[in-house]
C-alpha cells in the first residue's frame, strides 16, 4: 500500500478523529501492511518489533468490526501476561474514545474474579485476557463466545513457550 494516511482506509469518522487526536498522522510499516487485509476480515500473521504499532493495527481492525448495539463478546484478544493484557486494554480504550458505547473488559489471573464476572454479566464487546483466566471463565459459562467475530493471539509464540 503506497498511501499511508489512515484516511485512505475504510474507517468511520469517529475512528479517524480518535487517531488524529492521538497524534497518529500516518500508518507505520506494520499498519500499512496489515490493516488493509485486517479490515477485509482476512487472517493475518505479523511479526514486528516492540513499538512498531502492532497493537494499534489489530486494535483499529477489531474496533472496526464491532457492532456497538450488541453487548455480547464480539472480539477476543489473548495475551501471555496480565501486564500486556492491561496495556492492550488501555490502547483499545484510547482508540475507541470517540466511538460511543464500546466496552472493553480485561480478564486476567492475579485479580479478583468477581468483578470480572460482573463485567461480563453487564455485557461487553471486547475481551482482552490471559489464556488461563479466559479458559476458566469460559468453562464456568461466564464467558460466552458464540457471537465471536474476531480472535487475536498477541505474542502467540510466547504463549506457546509458556505452555498455553
Amino acid at each position: 500500500m503506497s498511501d499511508t494516511a489512515f484516511s485512505s482506509l475504510p474507517l468511520s469518522q469517529p475512528q479517524l478523529d480518535a487517531l488524529t487526536s492521538l497524534g497518529y498522522d500516518s500508518m507505520t510499516a506494520i499498519q500499512a501492511e496489515t490493516l488493509p487485509w485486517l479490515l477485509k476480515g482476512r487472517d493475518v500473521v505479523a511479526q514486528a518489533k516492540t513499538g512498531s504499532g502492532k497493537t494499534a493495527a489489530f486494535g483499529i481492525s477489531v474496533l472496526n468490526s464491532i457492532n456497538p448495539r450488541f453487548f455480547g463478546v464480539q472480539a477476543l484478544i489473548l495475551s501471555p501476561t496480565r501486564e500486556l493484557a492491561e496495556q492492550i486494554t488501555t490502547e483499545l480504550r484510547k482508540l475507541a474514545r470517540l466511538m460511543p458505547n464500546i466496552k472493553v473488559t480485561t480478564l486476567c489471573g492475579g485479580k479478583p474474579i468477581g468483578p470480572q464476572i460482573a463485567s461480563l454479566e453487564h455485557g461487553t464487546h471486547i475481551v482482552v485476557g490471559t489464556p488461563g483466566r479466559v479458559n476458566d471463565l469460559h468453562s464456568k459459562n461466564c464467558l460466552k463466545l458464540d457471537q465471536l467475530k474476531v480472535l487475536v493471539l498477541d505474542e502467540a509464540d510466547r504463549m506457546l513457550d509458556m505452555g498455553f
